[in-house]
């Protein structure tokens, strides 16, 4: 975090000011730092350079805020930024789609982005971005001193030897990524404790679901909901992520494959017999049935994000005296995992293949601009306006203004250095009772999902085209399989439909693709560490 430069930044203007005024003989204010979007201190719009990236549509710009193309924050960045820039708004749910659209029709953005590693890996394979390594030597001051500081990041964004993307290193709030949250008051109601196993997991779900927790006289709970995080939840607590390669004996196996799997297919089945999961879970796409669930007081456990958003202030309007904490993933017979963690490198800009040296310049410098210092604002918005200096934190003076004017711009800030500590979300935070409880939540909940350490035996997964190919093709036949095994009763059991898994994975050439993956761990086990 960067906020002692803001500091230093105010005293050093206010001593010109004094200076100045002593020259002159007026006084005047001193000035803020650039954090405003009324702002400016770069060179004319007109002298600089324009360059396209791609931005996540996630829905989120307010209609009197404008759009993700055109807001106060992209004027701001325009009016402050080394080059003038065109936001590429791509739906957040169907960013590869489409940006291989864009690609595909000569119009995609200058710079693409993404969180998929082997997305970038397709798109160096295919021609589509370029190797970056002389322009960053070239053209770059802060990132190339940054890379220096962070050599970890190095082998994710190098593919075959030369390096095609740039990225910035994760917070702990970006690598902490999955959670699970419990009602405490349930709990206390019922007299039970925090289960700590997968077996009183299911106990004490069973318990809330016939137990009258909420108190309205009707065994009418679903004890366990989730958002797009809660099927790979129940898999993390079998040491599986059905999109992971693990390292088994010295050799690599697909998480999709393994008999850790089985497991959590056997457990997700359990749940669904027994009532203790939405039975109309599997067609809840957009999980806007399991929110409510929860959002109306209905549900006890929530397998989802390690923070809580809306759904904790949803739940405090519906239910003002419910009490939630997040809870510590429950061990199964393998042991106890973490639950998932993002890799350190953040998002992966690529540079677009089509892009000339001056654009490339002005790409370099931009993202250069954006680590060094325009990160800030676009994460924490405008000093005096959307928060205050408490010490080094930041502290929104209006949660609604902030959300409304500022949350959304974090999407802009694709190089960061945002890195807050879990004592400062009270800091951070409105002072109003439901801001102050939802921020000890989330301290609460960050601390956990940093204590247990998420099993990921190598860095990314292979980067080859056949088993993207493979992977790519065998997913939704696997999935229409496990849904038998959940929802169909006596009709296919786990360990007979994880047989029919495996005899697809193999007719559709898994083993020749474990080959290939095999070969490629041996040139690359020591850079996947």
């Amino acid at each position: 975090m960067k906020m002692n430069k803001i500091r230093n930044w105010i005293m050093t203007a206010s001593l010109v000011v004094v200076l100045l005024a002593g020259c002159t003989g007026k006084t005047s204010e001193p000035s803020k730092p650039s954090a405003a979007p009324n702002e400016s201190d770069a060179p004319v719009a007109e002298q600089k350079k324009e360059i396209s990236v791609s931005i996540l549509d996630r829905g989120e710009v307010a209609t009197e805020e404008g759009s993700y193309e055109n807001n106060r924050w992209t004027k701001w960045i325009n009016e402050n930024a080394p080059a003038q820039v065109k936001w590429v708004p791509v739906p957040r749910t169907q960013v590869q789609q489409k940006l291989n659209t864009l690609i595909a029709s000569g119009t995609a953005p200058d710079l693409i982005w993404e969180y998929d590693r082997n997305y970038i890996s397709q798109l160096a394979a295919q021609g589509a971005i370029q190797p970056i390594d002389e322009y960053i030597e070239k053209y770059s001051t802060t990132y190339k001193a940054y890379l220096e500081k962070h050599p970890e990041l190095k082998p994710f964004l190098t593919i075959n030897g030369k390096m095609y993307a740039i990225a910035s290193a994760r917070g702990q709030e970006t690598i902490a990524n999955h959670g699970i949250m419990i009602r405490q008051d349930w709990l206390d109601k019922l007299g039970l404790k925090a289960p700590t196993t997968v077996e009183e997991l299911i106990d004490v779900a069973r318990k809330f679901k016939e137990g009258d927790p909420d108190g309205n006289g009707s065994a009418d709970t679903v004890p366990i909901t989730f958002n797009y995080n809660g099927v790979q939840i129940l898999r993390a607590l079998f040491f599986n992520n059905e999109n992971q390669w693990y390292l088994e004996d010295g050799k690599l196996t697909f998480g999709r494959i393994q008999d850790r799997y089985t497991d959590s297919l056997a457990l997700q089945k359990q749940l669904f017999d027994e009532g203790l999961i939405d039975k109309e879970y599997i067609t809840d796409t957009n999980f806007q049935r399991s929110l409510q669930l929860w959002t109306t007081g209905k549900s006890g456990i929530y397998l989802g994000s390690w923070t809580m958003g809306a759904e904790f202030v949803d739940l405090k309007k519906n239910v003002p005296d419910a009490k939630v904490v997040p809870l510590e993933p429950v061990a199964s017979k393998y042991g106890k995992n973490g639950l998932y963690q993002e890799v350190p490198a953040n998002m992966y800009i690529a540079f677009n293949t089509n892009m000339k040296e001056d654009k490339i310049e002005a790409g370099v410098k931009f993202l250069d601009w954006m680590l060094e210092k325009g990160w800030e604002p676009l994460r924490i918005g405008e000093l005096d306006v959307h928060y205050k200096l408490v010490g080094e934190v930041p502290q929104k003076t209006d949660a609604d203004k902030f959300k409304k004017e500022v949350f959304y711009a974090r999407e802009y800030a694709i190089l960061n250095e945002w890195d807050p500590k879990p004592e400062w979300y009270a800091v951070m935070a409105a002072q109003d009772p439901i801001s102050q409880e939802q921020a000890a939540l989330k301290a609460a909940g960050l601390e956990i999902a940093m204590k247990n350490e998420y099993r990921r035996d190598i860095a990314y997964n292979p980067d080859i085209p056949e088993v993207s190919q493979l992977i790519a093709t065998f997913a939704p036949i696997a999935q229409q399989i496990e849904a038998k095994i959940v929802t169909g009763g006596g009709a296919l059991t786990p360990q007979a439909g994880m047989d029919d898994i495996r005899k697809e994975w193999k007719r559709l050439g898994g083993e020749n693709v474990e080959k290939l993956v095999q070969e490629w761990y041996e040139t690359n086990k020591d850079h996947l560490k």
